[in-house]
């Protein structure tokens, strides 16, 4: 068995390298077809959203969006909102930059002859996270390309790293020569200006009447009619590069020239109609200099063709996708506050009922149904919710249908006589949905209640930590369970492989760069796969072995983080990247903030009471299984063995997780959310059987 145990181990290793070795002698497409320099001007509209444009109040940029693409610009930065002067000091450093809290415009420039000096941009780079700031006025001097700027905004983005930009100019009426430089960047500040409340961004969402927005946007709208005719051949990069009060938005982003249409995205969200601001820095560079500095973040935007190409259709599917964002960001905290209270409330209620031995199917069900929250949380993304009247209810009344959907398979096919039927229905499930969803670009982690939006912007694309921590612990159950199963029918050591085999697969797209991209997971799944493959052997595992496996994830990770980091640097996910903050040095503020965020959560009112409530239930069913649950765990383990290796497997994989991810005790809590229901309705069902009665010996039939 030592011997079959290896050898699925190794096996799962071998995977691995060739899969590593295989994908890094890939060649990397280039990031752009060869071309000649082009003359590039960026058109900052702050505040502008796609729900603004219409053909009455903005005909000319409904007219610019007709011959463009087009996406949703994610403007995030660095704090909960970003204002105009954060993301022109984005566009400038390449990386995301911030003023700190209550900032507006960024100053005015001081004139030096026909250019001008932005004073601040000295003084804004001696501090550590705006180190960056003047990145793309210094790549433009460097590849001896010049600089016009109009406005404040404007100049900032294009100063050197000593604040000079080449031309300058207050408005567009005094640019004399819009063709001089290659180039140019327009700060328009007609939308964004009204929303300022001495000189800073107003807290309330949205201060401005309906109509007074709509004047304004007119008003940003009239200012492209001295503009758009004036320059000429080349690329217009329109953005709406900041928020305008204090909820943060997706906003507009448009490119024109070259015959563009369709999606505009971009390998950093790798979305196809989604770009983040230091995305902007590197198309002008790479399409006016020709080259970008390794310190940008942000790639090259594509475009990608897109099916009809009325201007009315793409418009509308860009305020929808707003629309979802904001209903995400502004349900997530309650649904997540409903989800710890039904967690505890049900762990209250099964243990007084448990202990009674009363009401047992009711509890099965409501663990069963209480682990079908998770993934309907994304397969609820297969409808339409977003795009209906009240997408708040829809989508809350999408989510509890499809839970009890899933509820009433997993206890209504044939299976349900099973101990581990249910439950492995929905490990299974769960299993399925965020592996294929994996394999298909993440589409269903996007814009979820469980997932990430980009109007929080704190990851666009790959397997999120929540996703993470189900799609472990699920994999864990389901793979233990076909164990049990195969165990049963003499074939243990197969089940082993396929513990070891299926949980280093999904291991694998958990961290393979532009898959999962997820550095913590992959650290905090190979110590649970590793767990659960030994206990299904029949091995024991000590606190050194465990020590070993997470050292083994650390070398895992950081292998496939360093091929990453080996591929041109706008082809890197944040692992490759992170790769080259440890050869620079510049990891540890990344490490501290990660740290501070993982600690933060530890006090977290919605994710420590599932947390407590959930290890409490299980250490005592453990510990006093007749006064905590009747005996129900034990009787699980001793019909279903294989399923104590899948719970410690999970539990392991939450509990490194929760160590290593920003997420911290997030990681954990969804593990326990997802796990303890599923093993306690298999407790259950155990005891029902048990206690069925013995069908009757059949009586001898009496001779007369």
């Amino acid at each position: 068995m030592r011997r079959t145990v290896l050898g699925a181990m190794r096996g799962v290793i071998l995977g691995v390298v060739i899969g590593l070795l295989y994908g890094s002698l890939i060649p990397a497409l280039p990031a752009a077809a060869a071309h000649s320099l082009e003359r590039v001007t960026l058109i900052g509209i702050p505040g502008l959203m796609w729900s603004d444009l219409n053909p009455a109040d903005t005909p000319n940029l409904w007219r610019l969006a007709g011959q463009s693409a087009t996406g949703s610009l994610s403007v995030k930065t660095v704090g909960r909102v970003t204002c105009p002067y954060d993301g022109w000091l984005t566009v400038s450093a390449g990386v995301r930059s911030a003023v700190g809290r209550g900032c507006g415009l960024p100053p005015a420039p001081l004139r030096q002859g026909e250019g001008a000096v932005v004073a601040d941009v000295p003084r804004l780079r001696e501090a550590q996270d705006r180190k960056y700031v003047g990145t793309l006025g210094e790549a433009a001097h460097a590849g001896r390309q010049c600089t016009t700027a109009v406005g404040p905004g404007a100049a900032l983005a294009l100063a050197d790293r000593q604040g000079r930009v080449d031309v300058y100019a207050d408005s567009p009426a005094d640019v004399t020569d819009w063709t001089r430089c290659k180039i140019t960047a327009v700060a328009i500040d007609d939308l964004v200006t009204p929303y300022l409340r001495e000189g800073r961004l107003g807290t309330a969402p949205e201060p401005l009447t309906p109509r007074a927005r709509r004047a304004a946007v007119r008003a940003a709208d009239a200012r492209l009619t001295a503009i758009l005719p004036r320059l000429g051949d080349g690329l217009v990069l329109v953005a709406g590069l900041a928020d305008h009060g204090s909820v943060p938005h997706l906003r507009v982003a448009m490119l024109h020239g070259q015959g563009t249409a369709g999606s505009l995205g971009a390998r950093s969200t790798h979305r196809t109609n989604m770009i983040i601001v230091p995305d902007l820095t590197a198309t002008i560079l790479t399409w006016a200099v020709g080259a970008v500095p390794s310190t940008v973040v942000g790639v090259p935007v594509e475009t990608h063709a897109m099916g009809g190409g009325e201007v009315a259709a793409r418009v509308a599917e860009l305020r929808i996708a707003d629309v979802a964002g904001q209903t995400i960001r502004d349900t997530t905290g309650v649904f997540f506050t409903s989800l710890a209270v039904l967690q505890v409330l049900f762990y209250v209620v099964a243990f007084l009922l448990l202990r009674r031995r009363e009401r047992l199917p009711l509890v099965r069900g409501a663990a069963i149904a209480l682990a079908s929250i998770p993934v309907s949380t994304y397969l609820v993304n297969l409808l339409p919710w977003a795009g209906t009247a009240q997408p708040t209810i829809a989508l809350v009344a999408g989510v509890l249908v499809t839970a009890a959907g899933l509820t009433t398979v997993a206890l209504s096919g044939p299976w349900r006589r099973s101990v581990l039927g249910p439950p492995s229905v929905i490990a299974a499930v769960t299993a399925a949905v965020l592996l294929g969803d994996l394999l298909t670009g993440t589409p269903l982690q996007l814009n979820s209640l469980m997932g990430y939006t980009g109007v929080v912007g704190a990851r666009y694309h790959g397997l999120g930590n929540i996703p993470f921590a189900l799609l472990a612990t699920a994999v864990l159950l389901v793979t233990t369970a076909i164990a049990d199963l195969l165990a049963r029918t003499g074939r243990k050591a197969l089940g082993v492989a396929l513990v070891a085999t299926l949980g280093g697969f999904a291991m694998l797209l958990d961290g393979w760069p532009g898959v999962g991209s997820d550095f913590g997971g992959v650290i905090a799944f190979l110590p649970g796969i590793a767990v659960a493959t030994l206990l299904v052997a029949g091995k024991r595992v000590s606190v050194v072995k465990l020590g070993i496996f997470c050292a083994a994830g650390g070398v895992l990770v950081m292998s496939i983080a360093y091929l990453d980091y080996l591929r041109p640097a706008d082809r890197q996910t944040h692992l490759g990247r992170f790769v080259g903050q440890v050869a620079d040095g510049t990891f540890l503020p990344v490490i501290s903030r990660k740290l501070t965020a993982m600690l933060s959560t530890l006090i977290s009112p919605n994710l420590m009471p599932v947390v407590i409530a959930a290890l409490a239930f299980l250490v005592f069913a453990l510990l006093r299984p007749g006064a905590a649950s009747a005996g129900i765990l034990p009787v699980a383990f001793e019909r279903a063995p294989m399923l104590k290796a899948g719970l410690l497997g999970a539990l392991v994989s939450g509990l490194v997780g929760m160590l290593v991810n920003d997420s911290g005790a997030a990681v954990l809590s969804m593990a326990l959310a997802l796990a303890v229901p599923l093993v306690l309705s298999a407790g259950i069902r155990a005891v029902q059987i048990d206690e069925q009665p013995a069908a009757p010996a059949m009586a001898p039939s009496s001779q007369p």
